[in-house]
């Protein structure tokens, strides 16, 4: 047909998409996210907060990011990526700009506030929505990509630390505000768009040479559940409660990896901080490796095996008497880390379709981040009560057992529970402009509806 020719001429923006959110996610992970818990250590030698206090900040940032989800996906969903991606730029920065000048408590939970309002909007959900718009048989594979950079950044973390202590962390802080503000600006606005939108196809392949008997992942349907339906199956509870229980374990240990070897196991503040940045190392490799599996094996087998390396990770990790013990609790818990992570999102879309996916992962995130948000702040009141760090992170560990018996659960949902096909959902929305022909390809959208699909 005529319009194939035309759009198999044009190159695939798929990967450039791809490669902007992973810059995105490695400048929070590296300036935000993985450096929270050293900020905590610099915070507590300075203020003397608790470590309930510290983490009281830290589960308001993740509480925040729950309540969000379902008004971020609405607004992803009309608004487009990039328009959202910029406004959390923004109150990123100013968050940043913010936390640099705190003087008491209040302080800092209200700037941490602002600043995951910013992380959230400019981040995960966003970029996620976005990449996984273009792929569907890569789908894993580019999951995996986007997610690297948050690993990147992590590693990362020990430069954070010889700022705070070379310059002191209110100007650490400042220049963090600055780097978000000249770099993620512009990178947010190479996130906007579809494939449809630019005269291109999914993965960058015409269906017509797709082979019809060509084999599919576990759960890919061409049927496009809404919000609604989703939420309807067994599998949407089940992939988020088994995502809130992995995000219980990376969420107890992002926050009190550093706190736990700088206070029970006589490292210094550099050395924790070499632990901590070598668990984004290992958990490229588990992305690299997630992705080129994730494509090819049964998604939720990938994900129960990661549970087990959570789960034998945190406990070498909690009963360490030995250097080594906590050594190896670095590759155990990076790979698994990065197997999984990609894979989460990657089964919503198998099984939920592309179409109302913003507003799924909403919802979804409200249940998910129960576990980054509970986490932190059941570990560190537990080890503010018993001096220790052993019966919360013991806690975490059954919590990642459940997490197995979760992914086991989440089975495909039937056809039957989605009533709209693509084709149909955008009828439906009326994103077709009926001054335009219709043919045998890709819909013509009115350009005043494409950004429904951004």
């Amino acid at each position: 047909m005529e319009h194939s020719s035309v759009m198999t001429n044009r190159r695939f923006d798929g990967w450039r998409i791809v490669g902007a959110g992973a810059a995105m996610q490695a400048m929070q992970a590296g300036l935000f996210l993985s450096s929270y818990g050293n900020y905590a250590v610099v915070l507590n030698q300075q203020f003397g907060w608790s470590k309930t206090m510290l983490s009281v900040g830290y589960s308001a940032t993740r509480f925040e990011s729950a309540l969000l989800g379902p008004f971020q996906g609405w607004a992803l969903d009309r608004y487009g990526t990039r328009r959202v991606m910029r406004i959390g730029v923004v109150a990123m920065a100013l968050g940043f700009f913010a936390f640099s000048q705190i003087q008491n408590l209040w302080h800092f939970i209200l700037t941490l506030v602002l600043l995951a309002v910013g992380a959230s909007l400019s981040g995960f959900l966003s970029v996620t929505t976005s990449v996984v718009r273009w792929f569907e048989r890569k789908r894993a594979r580019a999951l995996a990509i986007g997610s690297m950079g948050f690993a990147i950044g992590g590693a990362a973390a020990p430069g954070v630390v010889f700022l705070l202590e070379r310059i002191g962390w209110r100007w650490t802080l400042f220049l963090a505000g600055v780097v978000v503000a000249v770099v993620g600006w512009p990178v947010a606005g190479l996130m906007d768009g579809g494939p449809a939108d630019r005269g291109q196809f999914v993965d960058g392949i015409d269906p017509a040479t797709i082979e019809a008997n060509e084999v599919r992942a576990e759960g890919v349907s061409d049927v496009h559940l809404t919000a609604g339906e989703a939420m309807r199956t067994r599998a949407f509870w089940m992939i988020s409660l088994g995502h809130a229980s992995a995000l219980l374990v990376v969420g107890s240990v992002m926050a009190h990896l550093s706190l736990y070897l700088t206070e029970e196991q006589g490292f210094s503040l550099q050395q924790a901080s070499l632990v901590g940045g070598a668990v984004p190392v290992l958990q490229l490799f588990g992305m690299v490796l997630g992705g080129q599996l994730g494509d090819r094996i049964n998604k939720r087998l990938l994900a129960c095996i990661a549970m087990g390396g959570h789960l034998i990770g945190l406990l070498l990790l909690t009963h360490a008497n030995q250097r080594w013990m906590i050594w190896a609790f670095v590759p155990l818990h990076g790979v698994a880390w990065g197997v999984r992570g990609p894979l989460m999102q990657a089964l919503r879309a198998d099984y939920f379709g592309s179409s109302h996916f913003g507003k799924i992962m909403g919802f979804s995130s409200m249940i998910v981040m129960a576990g980054t948000a509970g986490g932190p702040l059941l570990v560190g009141a537990l080890a503010d009560s018993t001096g220790s760090y052993e019966l919360g992170f013991t806690i975490v560990t059954i919590a990642a057992a459940f997490g197995i018996a979760f992914f086991i659960l989440a089975t495909p949902p039937s056809p039957e529970s989605g009533s709209q096909h693509p084709l149909e959902t955008l009828k439906e929305e009326h994103m077709f402009d009926p001054r335009l022909p219709s043919v045998d390809g890709p819909p013509a959208l009115a350009p005043r509806r494409r950004r429904l699909l951004g």
